[in-house]
């Protein structure tokens, strides 16, 4: 029986290169042609909604001295490799930044909210 929220395609090995909780399960697989007619499978670029100006979609958090991105992603997702959804939010492609000064506040997505 298929989880209603899983895609019938999550339980075939080898159907999507990345897990549905990867920040890539849902970008578009492009291939690519080479001379000799090999066939070279690439992710697309993983493009984000702009963010919006409301409140309701993040809670905030201050970063703590020693805190990490994978620290967050298990604090508020139950998950460490959650941290991905946190640097969405805060448009961030380095997730060091995150978390790089104590005292910074960042965006802390909610569940419902921000969708990357």
């Amino acid at each position: 029986m298929i989880d209603p929220y899983e895609s019938a395609l999550d339980a075939i090995p080898g159907a999507h290169p990345y897990p549905r909780t990867s920040r890539y399960h849902d970008a578009e697989i492009g291939v690519h042609r080479l001379p000799d007619g090999t066939e070279v499978r690439y992710t697309k670029r993983r493009l984000l909604p702009p963010l919006s100006e409301s409140a309701d979609e993040t809670a905030p958090h201050a970063v703590s001295s020693g805190e990490r991105p994978d620290h967050l992603g298990q604090r508020y997702f139950g998950d460490p490799g959650q941290w991905w959804q946190i640097a969405d939010a805060n448009s961030v492609l380095d997730p060091q930044e995150l978390t790089a000064e104590p005292g910074r506040t960042i965006d802390i997505p909610l569940p419902g909210g921000f969708h990357g």
